[in-house]
């Protein structure tokens, strides 16, 4: 008898459907879809039966497309999805319906920051000092305790989505104001962390992390979010035995406990503050973005969107891993506004990559510039060497060069 797998994936970008196409490889599984838009092409048969709806991230609509396919095709053995902004209508659907999988508490803790941090503290674990603030005698408050600069930031927010810093008192007040800040709608005010900014991801089992993974991001992404111009990186070292790399495992590990989940993969991110200590920024339970996911297979020589797929539909991992490469994503990016007018330095960096390249998306010419912190396009490479995988983001950086037009 298939297990049926209940896959939430609203829109069938190219990141979900590589999660879809690994899901629907696993033995035993009859793919079931709750969508807003379904799969075109080949990727279409990759479904047993799907039920569309009209607001995917609604519980309500969620829960009806559920209960449709139960009708159809029986109990679900599995309710998944990847969309952080989805994981408590997810855990709120299996609870519904007895299925296993990440508890309403545990994902709530994870979505909402505050609680998080509230949670990461009350363990012992390094984390900034934050505070929900939802009046501006609130703010001043909070402006005694830890000073400016500060970063302002929505209470479930995620991917740096909507933070900024800042950096006086009439800029707080003015900000809380503007933003209708009250009990309704409250903000999350935190201590500016100061340092350097990591990554560190897990796939965890029955409660405890399996497989980790630590990056660096050149430079945070705060200062690329406030500087659109920035052409950033994100670099996974060979290295993960370093003092650094062991301590961040520490409290990436403990953090995994405190908060309670079970199965799937985590996306942390952390410093390294200049007197040496860390601190855990945020903590998700999901998979990280595309680029950094890539990354994480590819210095390990696995395929992590199956990896994913066995950990949360069989709660099972083809395990250890071993870290063969460093790998490095430069992202394209460039002053100005408008249009995507020309991209030069193209043939130059393909010349000086070489066979170390992995994948590259090239900027679309006549595309408006994205004004997310992923740029317009990325190009990844991969060595054994970590020294190497630097040098050639230093010359990605360095030589390609995108032009706008208003």
């Amino acid at each position: 008898m298939p297990r049926n797998v209940i896959f939430v994936a609203p829109f069938p970008s190219d990141v979900t459907m590589r999660f879809v196409r690994a899901v629907a490889t696993l033995d035993d599984v009859r793919l079931l879809g709750v969508v807003h838009t379904p799969p075109h092409g080949d990727d279409a048969a990759l479904y047993h039966d799907v039920v569309r709806v009209t607001e995917p991230t609604s519980l309500d609509d969620v829960l009806d497309g559920v209960e449709v396919l139960k009708r159809r095709h029986g109990q679900p053995y599995r309710i998944i999805g990847i969309l952080e902004a989805m994981m408590v209508t997810l855990a709120q659907a299996r609870e519904r319906y007895g299925v296993d999988g990440t508890s309403v508490r545990t994902a709530e803790l994870f979505r909402e920051k505050a609680r998080m941090k509230d949670a990461l503290r009350a363990a012992g674990l390094p984390v900034a000092r934050h505070a929900l603030i939802v009046s501006e005698n609130d703010a001043r408050a909070f402006a005694d305790e830890v000073g400016f600069p500060m970063i302002l930031k929505p209470p479930a927010g995620m991917g740096a989505k909507a933070t900024f810093r800042v950096t006086d008192l009439d800029g707080l007040l003015r900000a809380v104001k503007g933003m209708r800040v009250g009990p309704a709608s409250p903000v999350l005010g935190e201590e500016m962390l100061r340092g350097t900014e990591h990554s560190f991801e897990t796939i965890t089992l029955g409660g405890v992390p399996r497989v980790s993974s630590v990056s660096n991001y050149l430079p945070g992404c705060l200062e690329v979010l406030e500087n659109p111009w920035i052409q950033w990186a994100c670099v996974l070292p060979r290295e993960m035995d370093t003092p650094r790399s062991e301590r961040a495992r520490d409290i990436g590990f403990k953090a995994i406990t405190a908060l309670g989940l079970e199965d799937g993969m985590t996306h942390m991110e952390w410093f390294e503050k200049s007197d040496g200590t860390l601190a855990i920024g945020e903590i998700a339970a999901r998979p990280p973005g595309p680029q950094l996911l890539h990354m994480t297979g590819v210095v390990h020589d696995v395929d992590v969107y199956r990896a994913w797929a066995r950990a949360v539909v069989d709660g099972e991992l083809d395990a250890p891993w071993k870290r063969r490469y460093a790998a490095g994503c430069a992202y394209i990016r460039g002053m100005g506004r408008g249009r995507v007018a020309s991209v030069t330095g193209v043939r130059e960096t393909h010349e000086a990559v070489g066979d170390c390249l992995v994948e590259a998306k090239l900027p679309t010419i006549g595309a408006m510039k994205n004004d997310s912190y992923e740029g317009d396009g990325y190009v990844i490479v991969r060595d054994e060497s970590t020294k190497k995988v630097e040098e050639m983001i230093t010359t990605i950086v360095q030589t390609m060069k995108i032009q706008y037009v208003s």
